[in-house]
């Protein structure tokens, strides 16, 4: 999808990027939704007793340079768009089927007449809530769980899931394409650590860009998916590790073991489960986590980028802590949103928080 693009806007000097429209927007906490069909939830007879937190000590040098805010936009193409949102849905274009699913941000009036909507082929409802659970109504023709798709000459299962996602969160790209150029423009080996991996888009954009990747996740489904669509992507001779694992026990033992990683990708849920019932609170766990990234980067490292979705926050909180863990690594810190721009009326749509370090 070369029409996903990292769109920069300018609205005051020295690199501080924002649309003068949406300069108040960038500073609002986004809600999205959340991410939960990721983590599976056990019973809590299973559930393992937290450990004790992570000690952390403030890092020692000077903070790394900021960039903020930075607004990431995708933009519609023939594999994926935005057509139009409003009354608190969106309309969607996955490769050759419509789709209406809710979003709470949208709280503008719809562009399009309501024929358009009623184009749509598939239309989640039930339950609306972040957290909420449902199903799909398919007014054409009844549709299987999953269809093919593509990203930027990468093919891919679709899947209808009940927690009204749809397998891909394509906002993301701007972080896949970003980080593609990093491995291509080192020319050298390239280990990639993906967290919170989800059915693997990420890892298969870096293993085709020549990394070697380990994908970790939860959720057993989660990964059965990434091998889906490795094999339907035709990379399955890339070096993928798919490890179901708790994110944070996994990143723990790569540093007692001495695994280092020149990209870390996390992309934690507000909250979770891991597959021994171990209990996610991001904002209680994030800060550790955010340390636990910097101590397994190699000596020469290239970033690590934190994507936040369904919390109630500014970026700004997840920026400060990202230049605090990494002070006295130089580098820039970029902060902002990820946005994905409406074809209907051009409106943006705020997806997610984004926080990156980029060496």
């Amino acid at each position: 999808m070369k029409s996903f693009r990292d769109k920069r806007r300018d609205n005051r000097p020295h690199s501080a990027r924002a649309e003068p429209s949406r300069q108040r927007d960038a500073f609002a906490p986004a809600r999205p939704q959340a991410k939960a069909e990721r983590h599976e939830t056990k019973s809590p007879d299973r559930q393992e007793a937290k450990p004790a937190p992570r000690i952390l000590l403030r890092r020692e040098g000077p903070l790394p340079a900021e960039r903020l805010p930075l607004i990431l936009e995708v933009a519609p193409n023939a594999d994926y768009a935005l057509l139009d949102s409003g009354a608190s849905e969106k309309l969607e274009q996955y490769g050759p089927y419509r789709i209406v699913r809710p979003e709470g941000q949208a709280i503008w009036q719809r562009a399009l007449p309501a024929k358009e909507w009623e184009r749509a082929d598939a239309i989640f409802t039930g339950d609306t809530d972040e957290e909420g659970i449902g199903r799909w109504r398919f007014p054409k023709a009844p549709l299987g769980e999953t269809w093919p798709m593509k990203h930027d000459g990468i093919d891919y299962l679709g899947r209808f899931t009940s927690f009204r996602h749809v397998g891909v969160f394509p906002e993301q790209a701007s972080h896949w394409d970003h980080m593609a150029g990093l491995i291509a423009a080192a020319r050298r080996p390239v280990k990639v650590l993906n967290l919170f991996g989800y059915t693997g888009l990420a890892s298969l954009v870096a293993a085709r860009a020549g990394a070697e990747v380990t994908h970790v996740d939860a959720s057993k489904k989660a990964i059965g998916w990434a091998r889906e669509n490795q094999e339907m992507a035709g990379l399955a001779n890339k070096p993928i590790r798919w490890i179901v694992e708790d994110a944070v026990k996994f990143a723990e033992r790569e540093e007692r073991r001495g695994s280092r990683y020149d990209i870390v990708l996390f992309d934690p849920p507000a909250y979770g489960r891991g597959p021994k019932g171990e209990v996610w609170q991001l904002f209680e766990d994030l800060p550790g986590l955010t340390d636990l990234c910097r101590s397994i980067l190699t000596p020469k490292p290239l970033a690590v980028v934190l994507t936040a979705y369904s919390i109630r926050a500014s970026f700004f909180a997840i920026h400060a802590l990202m230049r605090d863990t990494f002070a006295g690594m130089g580098g820039t810190v970029e902060s902002g949103e990820l946005i994905i721009r409406e074809k209907s009326a051009g409106r943006a749509l705020s997806t997610s928080l984004f926080s990156r370090w980029v060496a």
